[in-house]
Order: C-alpha cells, then sequence, then structure tokens
C-alpha cells in the first residue's frame, strides 16, 4: 500500500525538507529499512545508523537533523516528537492496508432481543451479548466474546477474540481491549466468621474512559459497592490484575504483570514498571513513575520516580548481603553503645582539661 511522502506528511503534519514525490510502501527499523521505506530517529546513540540508514525518507527532530548534518541525503520530516510521529505513520499505514471490517451480526453470535446493537457494529462468530447491553456506533466485537447484562461500549470501540465484558461494565470511545482479558469479574472480597470464608456479593461494576486501550489477559475487577474506575487514555499491559474499587486516573500507563489492590487509587500520568506492586487502600498523586518490580507499601504524595528493590547481584554476594540485614538490628544496638561510651569519654576529657 504505497503513498506519496508528501501525502503523509500532508495527513500527519510536520516540516518535509525533500521530495514529496517518493514514493513510500510502510514503515521500518533504521537499520533494516530499504528505498520503499520511511525510519525515524527518536534515540540519540542511534545517529550513526540513521545517517546511513537505505531509507528514502527519515523522521527526526531539528535538533538531531543539526547533529547528523549532511550525512544523510535522503528526505527529512522534522516534528518535535518523532516517536510519536513513527506511531501515527504506523496507524497510517495499518490502516491503507487493513481489510475492511463488514458490519453486521454474525448468524452464529446469540443477541438477547433486549440488547441495542448499532447497525454499523460488527459481531464476530459466536458472540453472546445479554439483556440491556449497549453495542455503540461502528464497534468491533471479536469471535467468542462474552457482552454481559447492562454492559456498554461506546463508539468504535474492539473487542479482540474471547474478551469477557461482564455485566454493568461500561466502556467510553475508541477502546481497545486485546484477547482473553476479564472485565467485571468478582472482586475478592470475603468476610472471615470463625475461620469460615463468607463471600461479600461484588455488586458494583467497572467504569472505563475513552482511548483506553487493555492488554492480552488483564483483568480489571468490578467494585463491591462503588465501581472500580480507569479514566481517560490509560494503557494497560498484558496480565495486569486491577482490583476492585480501584480508580486509575488519566492516561495512567501500566506494563505486563502489574498488581493493584483493592481500593488503592492512582492518579494522572502515572506510569509503572513490569511487575510492579501496589498495596491496597493506598492513594498515588500525579505524574508518579514506578520502577519495575518495586513494591509500593505506603501512599506517595509528591511526583517523582519511587525505586523499591535491591540492585541484581551474584547470589553469593546477595545471601552475604541478606545476612548483614538480618544483623542490623544488633549493629545499631551495638552503635549506639559506642556511641554513648564515645560521648563519655569526650565528656570525662573536657570536665579534665
Amino acid at each position: 500500500m504505497s503513498t506519496r511522502l508528501g501525502d503523509l506528511v500532508e495527513s500527519l503534519g510536520g516540516e518535509l525538507i525533500g521530495d514529496p514525490d517518493v514514493i513510500i510502501t510502510g514503515i521500518a527499523p533504521l537499520d533494516a529499512a530499504t528505498a520503499s521505506h520511511i525510519t525515524f530517529l527518536s534515540n540519540p546513540r542511534l545517529r550513526a545508523t540513521a545517517a546511513t540508514t537505505g531509507a528514502s525518507a527519515l523522521i527526526l527532530s531539528a535538533q538531531e537533523r543539526t547533529a547528523i548534518g549532511a550525512s544523510y541525503t535522503g528526505a527529512l520530516v522534522l516534528t518535535d516528537n518523532p516517536y510519536a510521529y513513527y506511531a501515527r505513520a504506523a496507524q497510517f499505514f495499518l490502516a491503507r492496508s487493513s481489510v475492511p471490517q463488514l458490519p453486521g451480526i454474525h448468524p452464529s453470535a446469540v443477541v438477547h432481543p433486549q440488547a441495542l446493537v448499532a447497525a454499523s457494529a460488527t459481531i464476530g462468530p459466536h458472540v453472546t451479548i445479554e439483556a440491556g447491553a449497549i453495542v455503540g456506533e461502528h464497534c468491533v466485537i471479536g469471535a467468542g466474546c462474552v457482552v454481559g447484562q447492562g454492559a456498554s461500549l461506546g463508539e468504535r470501540t474492539v473487542l479482540h477474540p474471547n474478551v469477557s465484558f461482564l455485566a454493568a461494565c461500561h466502556i467510553g470511545a475508541r477502546g481497545i481491549i486485546q484477547s482473553g482479558a476479564v472485565i467485571g469479574g468478582d472482586g475478592f472480597g470475603f468476610a472471615n466468621d470463625k475461620g469460615r470464608w463468607i463471600k461479600i456479593p461484588q455488586t458494583g461494576g467497572v467504569r472505563i474512559g475513552d482511548d483506553v486501550e487493555i492488554g492480552a489477559n488483564t483483568t480489571i475487577d468490578r467494585g463491591a459497592l462503588d465501581d472500580t474506575v480507569i479514566e481517560h487514555g490509560v494503557k494497560l499491559d498484558n496480565q495486569i490484575q486491577i482490583a476492585h474499587n480501584c480508580v486509575i486516573g488519566e492516561n495512567t500507563a501500566m506494563a505486563g504483570c502489574v498488581g493493584v489492590a483493592g481500593s488503592a487509587k492512582i492518579g494522572r500520568n502515572c506510569t509503572f514498571g513490569g511487575a510492579a506492586m501496589v498495596l491496597g487502600h493506598l492513594t498515588i498523586a500525579d505524574n508518579v513513575h514506578i520502577s519495575s518490580g518495586s513494591l509500593v507499601s505506603r501512599s506517595i504524595a509528591e511526583p517523582g520516580q519511587y525505586t523499591g528493590f535491591y540492585p541484581l547481584a551474584k547470589n553469593a554476594d546477595w545471601e552475604k548481603t541478606a545476612a548483614v540485614v538480618r544483623q542490623l538490628d544488633t549493629m545499631r544496638d551495638r552503635i549506639r553503645e559506642l556511641e554513648k561510651f564515645v560521648r563519655q569519654l569526650t565528656d570525662k576529657h573536657s570536665s579534665s582539661s
């Protein structure tokens, strides 16, 4: 699916320096691009590779253009954020090459008479849509999905195959939910009565905003009483667990295997590295960034980068460190005794002089 470079830039913006009639068939990495490709430079460490790339066009910032100089002789597309421009260019080419989804309901789908499905929606094989569900304009629901009772999907939302979007869950416009995700499963709620666990019915729902993406096999539990809330623009990677009654603020992003315990409230524009964990009932401010593998065990009131793990070490060295850590209480007491002894000696010396 080829396009003129000039047409691409007209669609996406940026400043074109070079021949607008160059034909581009796609986007490729710096070291693999050929004369039919456009590529991008977003990492200064790859300047040397960018200077010798075989691509006919290069997306980069004005600063990087100055750094590279005349080493690269192809067309340039100048933009403040080359990585974001790459993302939009990739969307541009994907849209041109994708087979369009035809609206309609597959004969094997089961749609309750009291469900409302827009005529422009695409409902795949073996989908189940329960009573009171609403499927908005141009939605795409892949094979084997379940849309539960009273659930709703905003316009142009896509459920990939085998998503469970259960009762009383709601998502806004342009959402993407990858295969295997479960939205609205029961939260982990039990009361202990003399050693016996009594299940607490989870009667809340899940409210998800616009432009949210949820990765494969990620689970978002329904609230116990109030809803679990995922605000606009949130991006969740694969295999994430969001427990009941959590609130995830706008534009927050979480990498794979993050776990958030019940009733945690996370602010806007936060990021969480892979396998980070957040304990329940904590509050995290806006613009907080949690490193991979960190355990958040207290609320965070100030923005910034937070890390909570020991650096990787050889096992023998780690065992030595662990042995020292176990002795910290004893060492502290000994240091206090030494400090007390030093003060006594200092006082005695001062009084005798």
